[in-house]
């Protein structure tokens, strides 16, 4: 029977190098030191975190660019009525 090794939960990762403004690096190397731990730690999480909210906006320019091409045929008139605007006299009151 073949064995196979077991899957690590931690995510993959790969060594580069980058070129950073020496502000951003500074402030990096600040933030390690208080928190006690390594650069890549503090680079790392905030370079997750940056991307997390570019997918977000992202996704939110779709959701922006699909709904207005839903209602792009629709009049002001008829975009009123769907908004739940009442545009005439409501009888009885």
């Amino acid at each position: 029977m073949k064995k196979v090794a077991p899957r690590s939960t931690k995510p993959a990762k790969r060594r580069t190098t980058l070129t950073l403004p020496a502000d951003s690096l500074n402030q990096a190397e600040r933030i390690a030191r208080v928190r006690n731990v390594n650069l890549s730690t503090v680079v790392s999480e905030a370079l997750s975190e940056g991307l997390q909210r570019h997918t977000a906006a992202d996704r939110s320019e779709a959701v922006l660019r699909a709904y207005k091409k839903a209602f792009s045929g629709f009049s002001e008139e008829e975009m009123s009525i769907l908004n739940g605007v009442i545009l005439g006299p409501i009888d009885g009151r």
